[in-house]
């Protein structure tokens, strides 16, 4: 098995989309994938049933067959920072617990990717956040880069914290935020040299953003060399 963490710019800049998607260009690949979000919030109830739909998207992203336990392990009520919407519901994330779900279910196919919840830094307990999750599990990271206005000091400054907790950068995507973004190639040029690591895909602002219009804009031979440096 191989995996990658996703991580993002921000919040809302499209970490599940391209997650679901880059889940879909593995099964294109050949490989047995899936993806899993730790922890998830914000729930809907649905004929009686209360859901993510960060979660759903996942599930529906792969062949395999997963609970929505499985995919998120912790899905919390409230759509808020993941420690806030823990402590309204007198609960609180274990860490220990949630890292060996997380790794169990990576175990079921050959290539894995962990989506992280907001941006690289969100606390999930007093003492641990997404970053100490990504360094737990010890997976190469994949940066989502939001493209909007600002989208390159916040892909280099996240850029920057995971290299300085000893992860490795495998590579980027540069998913459209703002379709009204001006210099949009100016903006990805500087992204690709000052990131320092390969593109993966650059995916445009799409109607239906399903996990197969997604893969449609992402690299296989990117993933396929990735997979190899691994």
């Amino acid at each position: 098995m191989k995996a990658f963490f996703i991580t993002g710019t921000d919040t809302e800049i499209g970490k599940t989309a391209v997650t679901a998607g880059l889940t879909r260009l593995g099964r294109q690949m050949g490989l047995q994938s899936l993806a899993v979000k730790p922890v998830a919030a914000g729930q809907g109830l649905v004929d009686g049933h209360w859901i993510n739909d960060d979660v759903q998207r996942l599930l529906a992203a792969t062949d395999l067959p997963l609970s929505p336990h499985q995919v998120g392990p912790v899905q919390l009520r409230e759509a808020c920072a993941p420690h806030i919407a823990a402590q309204l519901e007198g609960m609180r994330v274990d860490r220990a617990a949630l890292l060996h779900s997380v790794q169990k279910t990576l175990r079921l196919a050959e290539l894995g990717f962990v989506e992280g919840v907001g941006g690289f830094r969100v606390p999930l307990t007093a003492d641990w956040d997404t970053a100490d999750m990504a360094c737990d599990l010890g997976l190469p990271v994949v940066l989502v880069v939001g493209l909007r206005l600002g989208c390159i000091n916040h892909a280099l400054l996240t850029a920057e914290a995971i290299r300085a907790r000893g992860l490795t950068l495998a590579g980027w995507v540069a998913n459209t935020v703002d379709p009204a973004l001006s210099h949009q190639d100016p903006n990805m040029q500087t992204l690709k040299a000052e990131l320092r690591t390969p593109c993966w895909g650059h995916v445009p602002r799409l109607p239906n953003p399903s996990p197969a219009a997604v893969a449609a804009h992402l690299s296989m031979n990117a993933l396929r060399q990735a997979l190899e440096n691994t």
